[in-house]
């Protein structure tokens, strides 16, 4: 697929009620400073846009806008059902107190604008993970999150040693951007599968991680035992 920009969004399947998009790392998902990724989309493709879901500045990958109010809503329903699945890659070159399971517990605001996991369980932030190593002082994770938390991923992967590489807010390395990316999507609408995957079309971690073999079993990552 083509290198999604700003000016250019990239569109990875085009629906009657939805898009499936691209948005790449370092955009801001609403207007702040000047227009966001929802605000871009709806000047290139001149129609009406509904955000249902987000994604941070620092994170690339697949992202759905509905283009109507029925599907919004549906996709609002969907989203708070937990019946809509995602599933992401990471880079991280710390080494990490586990290599596989699930990161669970509350969120509550730190500093500058980031989170922390507490142990206790009151409405938990829950996320899954697979890892290995593709190169010597790096693995490559694909997580699932179960909820819908700020910044959970991010705070998951720092939870168990692993920052993301590139994500200085959490202690990540130092690096070209950070190695968070929305890699797929599945659900059903009206009763029809729909499952799309997106490899990251920039960083060269990211690079080196999906031409390693191991990579070959994560192509389908709803397949994998969540």
């Amino acid at each position: 697929m083509s290198q999604a920009t700003t000016s250019n969004i990239n569109v990875v399947y085009c629906h009657n009620d939805f898009y499936i998009l691209e948005k790449p790392a370092g955009v801001n998902f609403h207007s702040e400073d000047g227009p966001g990724f929802v605000v871009l989309a709806e000047q290139q493709f001149a129609e009406k846009l509904y955000a249902v879901h987000r994604l941070d500045k620092v994170t690339s990958g697949v992202i759905i806008l509905a283009r109507n109010k029925a599907a919004a809503a549906r996709f609002t329903r969907l989203f708070t059902e937990r019946r809509i699945n995602k599933y992401y890659l990471a880079v991280s070159d710390a080494k990490a107190k586990k290599k596989q399971g699930w990161v669970k517990g509350d969120m509550a605001k730190s500093r500058r604008g980031t989170y922390k996991l507490l142990p206790t369980m009151n409405d938990p932030a829950i996320s899954r993970f697979y890892s290995f190593s593709y190169k010597p002082g790096f693995r490559g994770y694909i997580l699932k999150p179960f909820s819908g938390k700020t910044h959970q991923l991010r705070v998951a992967l720092k939870s168990i040693g692993a920052p993301i590489l590139g994500d200085s807010a959490y202690a990540g390395s130092p690096s070209e951007r950070t190695y968070l990316h929305a890699f797929a999507v599945d659900f059903l609408w009206h009763e029809q599968p729909m499952q799309f995957t997106l490899l990251p079309n920039n960083g060269s971690e990211f690079a080196q991680l999906i031409a390693d073999d191991d990579f070959q079993a994560w192509q389908t990552p709803w397949q994998l035992d969540w």
